[in-house]
């Protein structure tokens, strides 16, 4: 386990990490997960193997601190990610970003774009205020101090055990601001800052969860649009096949 300070007052930003050849690849989960468990089945396959792999848990989540004066918005999540790969001395990564992770990594790789040479992005949030049925606007629907005392136990129990094996992992205030956060998105927007980037960006759309809204725009501006057949929003488990040739660019 590595570690890098983010926040100035000595709060930790943690990862795991496998050695190998770089570019390394970096692997960001989305809200009230942790990125090895959702992550280190794919790095693990043979396609994959060779390559110095990080799965970093951003911070309230997993194994990273979870100050309580600490913002949790996207530019918060992704300036705390930028330690954590200044830290681990690595620039031009290839990032690969579940649901929030994405919005984490695409505003990762605005503001620093030399630590970011490719994006492979499965379901990441592309907009402000995401659907009703998202499981960060049912969270951010909630008054803070009112999800922290009551609603983050209900949520555990609503959710299904999959995400709630994961999520009880993750502070309750950190889980709420960091779904404000989403709700609010980024400047510019995550989508445009997509479809403006010059590097290799692939998008991956589970077939289950529906049409891509611009996607057409979106492969007009250079971005590789794949819809995995039999998945869902948790792509990487849904088809690791898939989900593992579209990291390896295979396909």
């Amino acid at each position: 386990m590595e570690q890098a300070e983010f926040d100035g007052r000595g709060s930790r930003i943690r990862w795991t990490e496998t050695p190998g050849a770089e570019p390394a690849r970096v692997y960001v989960h989305g809200l009230g997960s942790v990125s090895a468990v959702y992550h280190a089945h794919i790095a693990a396959r043979p396609e994959l193997a060779g390559r110095r792999s990080l799965f970093v848990d951003l911070p309230g989540h997993g194994i990273s601190d979870r100050p309580q004066d600490f913002g949790y918005t996207l530019e918060d999540h992704a300036g705390a990610l930028a330690a954590a790969l200044d830290a681990a001395g690595l620039t031009g990564a290839e990032l690969i970003a579940h649901s929030m992770g994405g919005a984490v990594a695409l505003v990762l790789a605005h503001r620093r774009p030399e630590l970011v040479s490719r994006l492979v992005l499965a379901e990441a949030n592309l907009d402000a205020f995401p659907p009703p049925s998202a499981g960060s606007s049912g969270i951010a629907a909630h008054e803070e101090d009112d999800f922290v005392d009551g609603a983050y136990a209900r949520v555990l129990q609503s959710v299904g055990p999959l995400w709630a094996a994961t999520m009880r992992l993750a502070d309750p205030r950190a889980l709420h601001r960091s779904a404000v956060g989403l709700r609010n998105g980024s400047e510019p927007p995550m989508r445009a800052i997509l479809e403006a980037l010059p590097v290799d960006r692939v998008y991956l759309q589970g077939e289950l969860s529906g049409e891509l809204e611009g996607r057409e725009a979106l492969r007009a501006a250079g971005v590789r649009v794949v819809t995995v057949p039999g998945a869902g929003h948790n792509v990487m488990f849904d088809n690791p096949d898939a989900f593992a040739a579209a990291v390896a660019g295979q396909g």
